[in-house]
């Protein structure tokens, strides 16, 4: 028997590969294992665009910080009407939009808050400028999404 990819799947495969898209994503990948290539204080750069965008989406930005290994850790609070993964995703992507470069990468994973122990959903974002993208030198920054909802 067949694993169903989603509700109503009668099909339980898909039409093709994604080989095409593969080269891009490697292009990626590898500017992310160069040394140096996470650019510093992710806090200027991004943070103004997070507020900004915050204020108009269901997500108050409860607290954005650096880590040492150039990681912006930044945590925010739905404040919509239900705590739906797709709604949640839907504005994530929004959030993540007024700040992505020419390659991004978001995997959505669901988390434990260290600090409290509430469950959240974590988005990891890696996004950058390839080399030959742009008139700026390859760099990117690593983004770490935690969202919790409203209690």
């Amino acid at each position: 028997m067949t694993t169903r990819r989603w509700d109503g799947d009668e099909r339980g495969e898909g039409v093709a590969d994604a080989a095409p898209f593969a080269p891009g994503a490697v292009e990626l990948v590898e500017a992310m294992r160069l040394a140096k290539w996470v650019a510093e204080e992710p806090d200027l750069h991004l943070q103004p665009h997070l507020e900004r965008v915050c204020s108009s989406l269901p997500l108050e930005l409860e607290d954005a910080r650096s880590h040492v290994d150039g990681t912006f850790e930044v945590r925010l609070r739905w404040t919509g009407e239900s705590p739906r993964q797709a709604e949640i995703r839907a504005a994530v992507f929004s959030l993540v939009g007024s700040f992505a470069e020419l390659a991004t990468y978001v995997r959505q994973r669901q988390g434990e808050d260290a600090e409290d122990g509430e469950t959240t959903l974590l988005f990891e974002v890696v996004t950058g400028i390839l080399d030959g993208d742009s008139r700026f030198a390859p760099h990117g920054h690593t983004v770490r999404v935690r969202v919790s909802a409203a209690t």
